[in-house]
């Protein structure tokens, strides 16, 4: 299995900018899809953004379309996700996962998590 550690969570000011770091460890992740997923307190886990083995194909969910940007550096074993024009609306935990697949959109697709780090966007 591998491990997954994430960095880069904070608090911003909506129309700020953050960008998350997730190093994996433990095996390759090269050919796994990744993803970045997140919780906001009383909801249910979402995709954000994932992006099969190679990074040629990523999926977007609508609310985050044209403000994040999810990219992997396979050489370096991280994926990161980008996010401009965040809204208060972002404000959650994000989690990092890779799946035991090539390519994976939905949350039941990945198997191996992090820990999560805390994203605020205060309005």
């Amino acid at each position: 299995q591998v491990q997954l550690v994430e960095s880069g969570g904070g608090l911003v000011q909506a129309g700020g900018s953050l960008r998350l770091s997730c190093a994996a460890s433990g095996r390759t992740f090269s050919n796994d899809a990744m993803g970045w997923f997140r919780q906001a307190p009383g909801k249910e886990r979402e995709s954000v953004a994932t992006i099969n083995w190679n990074g040629g194909s990523t999926y977007y969910a609508d609310s985050v379309k044209g403000r994040f940007t999810i990219s992997r550096d396979n050489a370096k074993n991280t994926v990161y996700l980008q996010m401009n024009s965040l809204k208060p609306e972002d404000t959650a935990v994000y989690y990092c996962a890779a799946s035991d697949f090539r390519i994976a959109i939905m949350v039941s697709h990945f198997s191996s998590w992090g820990q999560g780090t805390q994203v605020t966007v205060s309005s």
